[in-house]
């Protein structure tokens, strides 16, 4: 099981951090990934990181903005989101699978609201 926490609502240009706790047994092979969806907009894909390895990839909409990590020993993936606009308001939800796009557990979403 995962369970997303963590946001919020925020002005424009400030910074939130999501977090992922899981639950049961986590794979070197794991793909951990947040994704959100917008008000009318379909779920994207927002960044990946690859459990064992640490190998990260993200959107090109939040390259260089938003950070993906994680903790092995609190089985915790987080989301660092700086520089936020209004168009990264979403509800973010974490995922795990075998790789980006194939995910297989999800979280409940958490909602993130930024202002102008």
């Amino acid at each position: 099981q995962l369970q997303a926490s963590g946001g919020g609502l925020v002005q424009a240009g400030g910074s939130l951090r999501l977090s992922c706790a899981a639950s049961g047994r986590i794979y070197s092979s794991t793909s951990m990934g947040w994704l959100r969806q917008g008000p009318g907009k379909e779920r994207e894909f927002v960044a990946n990181i690859r459990w064992g390895a640490g190998t990260t990839y993200y959107a090109d909409s939040v390259k260089g903005r938003f950070t993906i990590s994680r903790d092995s020993g609190e089985k915790t993936v987080y989301l660092q989101m700086d520089s936020l606009k209004p168009e990264d308001t979403a509800v973010y939800y974490c995922a795990a699978g075998r790789s980006i796009g194939e995910y297989a557990v999800w979280g409940q979403g958490t909602q993130v609201t930024v202002s102008s």
